[in-house]
């Protein structure tokens, strides 16, 4: 018999929780430091000792950067507020009308909502085994390692801890490509002109990475080799958001853009297959910023073509990815 004083426990569940980059709570410049001074303290983030970066970032970065990134927020915020908060948020909606039996919930590397936060949550409402989802196509110590550190740092603290797995990276996943190839094909479709070229723009890390062992160049690479071929179109491959002094991945994206023109591509497209849902690095830094600098330099028409977001093949795949990490724990159509 069950002791009349024991606590109740909720029914077990399993549960999903996907997990995104992160973003400030507002597009001010108050709010972006704060998600500035998380994001950039984070050792995966910047591989410098922190008894040199931390002078350098809180005497420099964080009383300059704030101002402008927020000017570029405000020019992407939306009524929901933050786009990737927003979409990260229609996904898990996606995906929790397809699975009632399953807990699905979302959370930010940083900034809110918190990933330990969230795990607590899920922990608290019966998840007894929680699949932690980075949704970043292809691994990076900067983005998928730094998102299961926070999982586990999280864990670290619980007396009684769920059981976990991680997603694996899905650069090369068929089910990915697939549906890449359907989005790409319809706002191809949908364009009053036919580009000339397609960028493929991923987001850049430094050149170190690389050296250091991390396989992201590796995998952004056949990223867009799969897609290319099985769009049966040539893709232009190039690295944004380059970041302080050190040499990063190249070609950068900007100066693909900008060059272009006096190559005779007047016409452009451009994917960004790097990311599971539109955010500052698309919407601002490649539609906005980008189309700036292709016309600047002779461009006559440009075009960036969405992310996957919560569009129907994209929560397809997210089901069929996400399913088969859950086998044996839950039985998902």
């Amino acid at each position: 018999m069950i002791p009349s004083e024991h606590p109740s426990v909720p029914a077990p569940r399993v549960g999903v929780l996907l997990v995104n980059l992160g973003t400030p709570d507002a597009p001010t410049p108050s709010a972006v430091r704060r998600y500035l001074a998380e994001f950039l303290s984070d050792p995966r983030v910047v591989e410098i000792p922190q008894i040199v970066w931390q002078p350098i970032l809180r005497g420099i970065i964080l009383r300059t950067r704030p101002k402008k990134s927020a000017h570029a927020y405000q020019q992407v915020w939306t009524d929901e507020g933050s786009p990737l908060a927003a979409i990260t948020a229609r996904q898990a909606k996606a995906l929790q009308a397809a699975w009632p039996d399953v807990t699905v919930d979302w959370a930010m590397r940083y900034g809110n909502p918190a990933i330990g936060d969230r795990l607590v949550a899920m922990k608290d409402a019966g998840c007894e085994r929680i699949l932690i989802a980075p949704l970043y196509p292809q691994y990076c110590a900067a983005t998928t390692a730094t998102a299961n550190d926070a999982a586990a740092a999280a864990l670290a603290t619980m007396r009684w801890q769920p059981a976990v797995r991680t997603l694996p990276p899905y650069h090369d996943d068929p089910a990915y490509i697939a549906a890449l190839k359907q989005s790409v094909e319809a706002q191809l479709a949908a364009l009053d002109f036919e580009p000339e070229a397609i960028v493929a723009s991923f987001h850049g890390m430094p050149q170190r990475t690389l050296e250091l062992g991390d396989p992201y160049h590796c995998h952004c690479m056949k990223t867009a080799r799969l897609l290319g071929e099985a769009l049966g179109k040539k893709l232009t491959i190039a690295f944004q958001s380059r970041f302080g002094r050190a040499k990063w991945l190249e070609p950068a994206t900007d100066t693909v853009l900008a060059g272009l023109p006096g190559k005779g591509v007047k016409k452009v497209a451009v994917v960004a297959p790097g990311f599971s849902a539109d955010c500052l690095e698309t919407l601002e830094e490649l539609a906005i910023r980008g189309r700036e600098s292709f016309e600047a330099a002779g461009g006559e028409r440009f075009a960036y073509l969405s992310c996957l977001n919560d569009s129907e093949p994209g929560i397809l795949m997210l089901r069929n990815i996400i399913a088969r990490e859950l086998a044996g724990w839950a039985a998902l159509a």
